[in-house]
């Protein structure tokens, strides 16, 4: 079984922080299970692996966000774990997608409880604010992201770091039959995060343009892959895209006209 050397274990935490302070800013994307997969597995030396679980759990992330305060399955840390307990114990990306789930779920009690800790510092800001200390108030938001942080890095070290431990412990406790209902959960859950992506696109509306990348994928064959599909499907929105506003320009001429006649 493959060990988690410590310069890998220090390297993830890093991109942990990075992830958790990318997701409160500005979100260019480092935050997403699809990154944490994929950087775990380049690391672990299992790059097809990591994107294979990144981009599952990405898929049930899409459509979910924290709007108004709301906790959401840490996939982040899930990914980073899920990844990584795969690749140790060689049981493969349906075993990895399988217990990122759950771990990304048990999180989200880590982050009600970063947010809570949060407070105090947002409480001290607005102190600062009554006073007109500027300063404090920078220093209250910055010392408030601490506590998502530590939410997110405490949990992943600790399972890195006993993650040779944990998957053995996890191999040797759990029933075949279990192992097995794992793995094929995992099988399901690609599905599941399509059907959710279906739920939130307006499928009734472009079903011709689902059915034609369905086709592409099912019969074309190893010649169609999924960026030839998306380049396709590309295409399809700027022809859309320029149908729609050569309409709008037609009616806006249209409009000037009948002005004019009148």
């Amino acid at each position: 079984m493959q060990e988690i050397s410590t310069t890998v274990i220090i390297i993830l935490c890093l991109y942990t922080v990075i992830g958790v302070l990318d997701q409160i800013s500005i979100q260019l994307g480092f935050y997403t299970p699809l990154f944490a997969g994929t950087i775990t597995g380049i690391l672990l030396g299992d790059l097809t692996l990591g994107l294979t679980i990144g981009a599952t759990l990405q898929l049930m992330t899409l459509g979910v966000a924290t709007y108004g305060g709301a906790t959401v399955p840490d996939f982040l840390s899930g990914a980073i774990m899920g990844t990584a307990y795969a690749i140790i114990s060689g049981q493969g990306a349906e075993y990895g997608i399988a217990l990122a789930v759950p771990i990304g779920l048990l999180l989200t009690q880590f982050d009600i409880l970063g947010r809570m800790t949060n407070v105090f510092f947002q409480h001290h800001a607005d102190k600062c604010a009554e006073k007109g200390d500027y300063r404090g108030v920078e220093i209250s938001n910055i010392m408030g992201a601490f506590p998502w942080i530590l939410s997110r890095l405490i949990p992943v070290f600790i399972g890195l770091y006993f993650g040779e431990t944990v998957a053995e412990s996890i191999n040797s406790i759990i029933p075949v039959w279990f192992m097995v209902g794992l793995k094929s959960a995992g099988s399901i859950l690609p599905a599941m995060g399509i059907a959710i992506l279906m739920r939130y696109l307006p499928i009734k509306k472009y079903y011709p343009y689902f059915i034609i990348g369905f086709v592409i994928i099912a019969f074309g064959g190893s010649n169609f892959t999924i960026l030839s599909v998306a380049l396709i499907g590309f295409a399809f929105a700027v022809l859309n895209y320029n149908k729609q506003k050569t309409s709008v320009i037609n009616k806006n001429i249209d409009d000037e006209e009948v002005e004019i006649d009148g």
